[in-house]
């Protein structure tokens, strides 16, 4: 909730300077322009989930070979425990021996003996028991022997994965920090443009294929629901018009379905936003938006990017602000997320 508040508090800071001060939000036009500041943020969003995935992969291989190790570890022990139990009968063998007389006294022994036959078979049993402990206590010896080498050989592979983990980690947070910086750079370009009312125009970004099959798609991936349809707020001069999705400043948005773009526009409440007109007339709509990637005409396809969500307008933090409308018009929205239910999209 802290981390919350204190981002809302940096978001207003910088819609305040911006307004008051355009130059602070004016970054060297050789440096990041527009366009540039939109790519970096999509192009370090693309670097950030792949250096998640990488981090996700280093922790989970970590962990497997740190499991390894344990049961290595506990075979080990095992062994170790075996060879003191055979050093035991071994001991005891030779204290067995001891108290008998040992070698010394086998002739002695046999002589006096009633049976010396008897006598001799249980010396032979005698020896042939020692035999058979000290080979179990050579096969104990190996066993441990290649057990302590597999448990060194799994150690240092756990060892090298958690520094290649931790490696991963420091490289996927410095990613993290630069699309931080380029995300605020990039909100401060649109605070002005929408405080202007004049949009800089769309970036045309390189996007991934568009998948095959679904005629509808949720407006943006990774994200939390927050403000639902029709609920009240202090932010809302009636009741809210459409569904909030809680993501980060530059978010790739996705049109929901195949259409045409009937309207780009900046300024007012909605700050910079994008109305979509389906081929089954219904509308959706895409607000508080940082950049547009489209312009008004352009035929859309099913999951092709609109724009990258922000903060503008009558905005309290980064989100999608998505309706699905009868008309262009605001005033004629239904429920989003029944709507989108019924075409098979679970929000």
């Amino acid at each position: 909730m802290g981390h919350q508040h204190r981002t809302w508090q940096r978001i207003l800071m910088v819609s305040l300077l911006c307004l008051l001060l355009p130059a602070l939000c004016t970054p060297p036009a050789s440096a990041n322009d527009g366009p540039t500041a939109s790519a970096e943020v999509a192009r370090l969003f693309e670097e950030a989930a792949k250096a998640t995935q990488s981090y996700q992969r280093g922790l989970h291989a970590a962990e497997i070979e740190r499991a390894r190790t344990e049961r290595l570890q506990w075979r080990l022990a095992e062994r170790r425990r075996e060879l003191e139990d055979i050093h035991d009968k071994i001991g005891e063998v030779a204290r067995a021996q001891y108290r008998a007389g040992g070698n010394l006294a086998l002739t002695a022994r046999l002589l006096l003996a009633d049976d010396p036959a008897v006598m001799m078979r249980g010396f032979e049993l005698a020896w042939k028991a020692e035999l058979a402990v000290n080979r179990l206590l050579g096969q104990a010896r190996e066993a441990e022997r290649r057990a302590s080498q597999a448990e060194e050989r799994t150690r240092a592979a756990w060892l090298d994965l958690e520094a290649r983990t931790e490696r991963l980690a420091w490289l996927k947070q410095g990613i993290e920090t630069k699309l931080e910086s380029a995300q605020w750079t990039l909100q401060g370009e649109a605070n002005r443009s929408a405080a202007a009312g004049q949009c800089a125009g769309a970036v045309r970004l390189d996007e991934p294929s568009l998948p095959d099959g679904p005629n509808w798609v949720a407006p943006v991936e990774n994200y939390t629901l927050s403000a639902g349809f029709d609920s009240a707020g202090e932010h809302w001069a009636r009741r809210h018009t459409g569904q909030d999705f809680a993501v980060p400043i530059g978010t790739p948005v996705r049109s929901i379905g195949a259409g045409r773009v009937v309207s780009v526009s900046c300024g007012g409440g909605f700050g910079i936003q994008v109305v979509v007109e389906h081929s089954n007339g219904w509308y959706s709509q895409y607000a508080h938006l940082a950049a547009v990637t489209v312009d008004q005409g352009d035929w859309v396809q099913t999951g092709q990017w609109v724009g990258q969500s922000g903060t503008t307008g009558n905005s309290t933090g980064p989100h999608l602000h998505f309706e699905v409308r009868l008309t262009p018009y605001l005033g004629s929205g239904v429920d989003p997320v029944p709507w989108m239910r019924e075409r098979g999209v679970w929000l």
